[in-house]
């Protein structure tokens, strides 16, 4: 029996994500460099899909601001300047900071119990030099914002996230961030805890701007 129309357009939309998530994710982890070419035959055959796919999450990944799609080039890896880095962390600032605001009211003790296992793995992984400390940071900033109820929102602050992970990962090699971390979530948890939505919106903001300042130091494109 022949696949019908909505089938085949079902198919595609599942497989371009699969290569939009795939390739979200090898970014994060810093896996292609900043100027490096993506080569959808090769990715393509990584996942074991046709070209196509791979080409429609090259031009979603342009939208996020990760790749860009270049005139005989085809797709290159974006990288950041030390003012994009800042510039990044400005705009992640506001936009977690109404994420939030509007996610305080939401939380409740379930909500805080899992923040202090998440800073519990956290602290675990960076006493421990593990690289997992950047993916539990994560996690622990995603439970928050994706408890704002704004699925443009998430999808908004997600994108920055991925851009700025790399940067991150290089980050946790020259500095021991981790120590100075523990305080610093545990004061916007307290923060959450208190129910002000504005005074938990101002504490993420200053913990997010005060990060970029120390990480662009140590996350320089140029640097080895």
């Amino acid at each position: 029996m022949p696949i019908s129309t909505a089938a085949t357009a079902h198919l595609a939309s599942t497989a371009e994500q699969e290569a939009y998530l795939h390739l979200q994710r090898a970014l994060r982890v810093g896996r292609y460099k900043p100027g490096e070419r993506l080569i959808p035959e090769e990715i393509a055959a990584e996942i074991g899909m046709s070209r196509m796919p791979v080409r429609e999450a090259f031009r979603r990944l342009a939208a996020d601001g990760l790749v860009t799609l270049r005139p005989n080039r085809g797709c290159v890896v974006a990288g950041l300047t030390l003012d994009e880095i800042h510039e990044t962390f400005e705009i992640r600032s506001v936009l977690e900071g109404l994420a939030v605001r509007l996610a305080t009211p939401r939380m409740n003790s379930e909500t805080f119990e899992e923040l202090e296992r998440l800073l519990e793995r956290m602290e675990r992984a960076g006493l421990s030099g593990s690289s997992d400390w950047v993916l539990r940071h994560q996690e622990f900033h995603a439970l928050i914002y994706s408890l704002s109820g704004r699925p443009k929102l998430i999808r908004q602050i997600t994108a920055l996230h991925v851009a700025i992970e790399p940067y991150m990962r290089i980050w946790f090699d020259y500095v021991d961030k981790p120590l100075s971390a523990r305080e610093e979530h545990q004061k916007l948890i307290d923060a959450l805890r208190s129910g002000d939505a504005r005074h938990a919106e101002a504490i993420m903001q200053e913990h997010i701007i005060e990060t970029a300042s120390m990480l662009a130091d140590y996350a320089s494109p140029g640097r080895p």
